[in-house]
């Protein structure tokens, strides 16, 4: 692993906190990034400031025991579970936490992200589960997640928000996106009580191509014995000839 040179880490969080305010994934001064420039050290957003309006000088360092080594500002007080994260899975070099409103309401309503319905979440993401209520700022908040650190992408915090993760910040961040999209996407089918699943074979199918391109995602999904999407869904306008 290459890590990022100190102001270059401290230069992407500022980027993904901007994308993260543009997106609407948080609100006031809600949520918090994390980055490795090496295997001790981390670069952390810091406490009561908007993502939307840091800039590099506000970041914190610290080591993986939560200690500040460089830096005016105090890290977030959430940065506990960052750091479980970073202990639980080695391999992880960035945290984001957000408040994205689809998957914050799963989070609220203990809905599992598991359908198999979209391609993409099965690619990129993995099945993402809701960890149990723990306190803000606390040690239980990084107990809850510790025991999906190591075989998922990330996690719903009941009555909280979404925590991802990844090898760089840019795909802790992705995760964060696609989590959110695809939260809406169950919601939304939810509202029509239906829906098609991918079959078996196809998300066998789509792990073979995600472990072509070395994408890790976490869990499968449980797709449906029976293919329930090969057949073509003609308008009814087309097969009549009628228009409105």
């Amino acid at each position: 692993m290459v890590f990022p040179a100190d102001k270059e880490a401290k230069e992407m969080i500022v980027e993904i906190g901007r994308r993260m305010y543009e997106k609407g994934f948080v609100a006031s001064n809600d949520g918090n990034i994390s980055l490795k420039v090496s295997d001790n050290y981390i670069w952390a957003t810091p406490t009561g400031i908007s993502k939307g309006f840091m800039k590099p000088e506000m970041m914190v360092k610290l080591d993986l025991d939560g200690n500040i080594i460089e830096g005016e500002c105090k890290p977030s007080s959430e940065i506990k579970m960052h750091l479980k994260v970073y202990k639980e899975n080695k391999k992880v070099n960035s945290v984001t936490h957000a408040h994205p409103m689809y998957a914050t309401i799963c989070a609220i309503a203990g809905i599992p992200l598991d359908k198999p319905v979209l391609i993409e979440a099965a690619l990129q993401l993995g099945v993402i589960p809701v960890a149990r209520y723990a306190k803000p700022g606390t040690d239980e908040v990084g107990n809850s997640v510790a025991p999906f650190c190591k075989n998922f992408n990330g996690v719903l915090l009941s009555n909280h928000g979404a925590l991802t993760w990844g090898e760089d910040v840019y795909q802790s961040y992705y995760r964060l996106e696609v989590m959110e999209y695809y939260a809406k996407v169950i919601l939304e089918l939810e509202k029509l009580q239906m829906g098609r699943s991918l079959s078996e074979k196809q998300l066998r199918d789509l792990e073979n191509i995600k472990l072509s391109m070395g994408i890790t995602s976490g869990p499968l999904h449980k797709g449906s014995i029976e293919t329930l999407n090969d057949k073509d869904i003609i308008p009814k306008m087309m097969e009549t000839g009628k228009v409105w």
